[in-house]
């Protein structure tokens, strides 16, 4: 079965730091450049992270910058999203996701949904004293 499944979510204070991960399983990230979403309660899904698939370029949200860095370990078959300095808005459900194809082997893709392949199923991060 091909999935994203993330992890390292939870309630953390604001100023507090977290890291998600997203394992992949039944296929290889090598080739796919991926993705860090969110959705917050009665808001739209937004971008917040992408890394591309083969020389690491990165893309953030201008609401994250300096806040959140994106890796991945194609070892483990894993993306991370490392988030620091938590803002209550920061709170949401969050998203990996994953794309292939040659546009990202060396260019962080867009946050153009429909160019992801696959999604996981989400992990909740809660900001809040």
């Amino acid at each position: 079965q091909l999935q994203l499944v993330e992890s390292g979510g939870g309630l953390v204070q604001p100023g507090g730091s977290l890291r998600l991960s997203c394992a992949a399983s039944g296929f290889s990230l090598d080739h796919y450049a991926t993705a860090w979403f969110r959705q917050a309660p009665g808001k739209e899904r937004e971008g917040v992270s992408s890394i591309s698939s083969y020389d690491g370029s990165t893309n953030y949200a201008d609401s994250v910058k300096g806040r959140v860095t994106i890796s991945r370990d194609n070892a483990k078959n894993k993306v991370y999203l490392q988030m620091n300095s938590l803002k209550p808005e920061d709170t949401a459900v969050y998203y990996c996701a994953a794309a292939y194809g040659s546009s990202w082997y060396v260019q962080a893709p867009t946050f153009e949904p429909s160019i992801y392949d696959y999604w996981g199923q989400g992990t909740q991060v809660t900001v809040s004293s």
